[in-house]
């Protein structure tokens, strides 16, 4: 059982940056790949970006891509997302959540991941 809590959320200016934790509990996070998904009012919830368990494979939303960085540390059951160059359209709920059964590559579809934090509200500003 992995248990994902979220934080860093808040309220950017269009241009300015966040950056997103979440920290898991367990001995087994570091075999997990790790995703980070968002869900906007009355959109479905997507992946943004997602980390192997090694941090060597990485996978990004082309809407993301070149702006948000994902990342890991497994010494402190950490993953982070920097989000740079922050648009409107980025405001959203944005979730981690962890795919144990993931191999050398993350997985893109969220049915496969496994466990979910309870979400931290990121609003951007025009």
């Amino acid at each position: 059982q992995v248990q994902l809590v979220e934080s860093g959320g808040g309220l950017a200016q269009a241009g300015g940056s966040l950056r997103l934790s979440c920290a898991a509990s367990g001995r087994t996070f570091s075999s997990y790949a790790m995703g980070w998904f968002r869900q906007a009012p009355g959109k479905e919830r997507e992946l943004v970006a997602a980390i192997s368990w090694t941090s060597r494979n990485t996978y990004y939303a082309d809407s993301v891509k070149g702006r948000f960085t994902i990342s890991r540390d497994n010494a402190k059951n950490t993953v982070y997302l920097q989000m740079n160059s922050l648009k409107p359209e980025d405001t959203a709920v944005y979730y981690c959540a962890a795919d144990p059964g993931a191999g050398w590559f993350p997985r893109a579809s969220h049915g496969f991941y496994d466990y979910w934090g309870q979400g931290t509200q990121v609003t951007v500003s025009s």
